[in-house]
């Protein structure tokens, strides 16, 4: 059976509270939230509001992407370890594979958009 969104939400937040090292009450002291707030959350029985979700996002120093599920086919390991070695290459050359991979991903965007292009795949 699928998780659904609220637990997998209340996960995520439980794994980013626990990696800053702080108690709920901690949380929700540092958050203006109440402890019984926070639990029911970290749970999935409810629903955080924008503004509750703003404050937990704040204190916890996460990313709004790393609490919800990615919709990506793309292989996050891969795409870090491309990611890591276009770091390692200088501006220029960063440059030069930015604007190469760029036009990759434009030339298969039209082929893929283009339904008389798919014979000549």
């Amino acid at each position: 059976m699928p998780e659904d969104k609220f637990t997998f939400l209340g996960r995520r937040i439980r794994a980013a509270r626990k990696e800053c090292k702080l108690t709920q009450q901690e949380l929700a002291d540092q958050s203006g939230l109440a402890v019984k707030t926070i639990q029911d959350i970290e749970k999935g029985r409810k629903n955080p509001t924008y503004e509750t979700l703003c404050m937990l996002i704040d204190r916890l120093g996460v990313s709004p992407n790393t609490l919800f599920p990615s919709k990506s086919n793309v292989d996050k390991d891969s795409l870090q370890h491309f990611l890591g070695k276009l770091q390692s290459c200088n501006k220029q050359n960063q440059k030069m594979v930015l604007n190469s991979l760029n036009f990759l991903v434009d030339q298969v965007l039209e082929i893929q958009n283009n339904p008389e292009n798919d014979e000549s795949l």
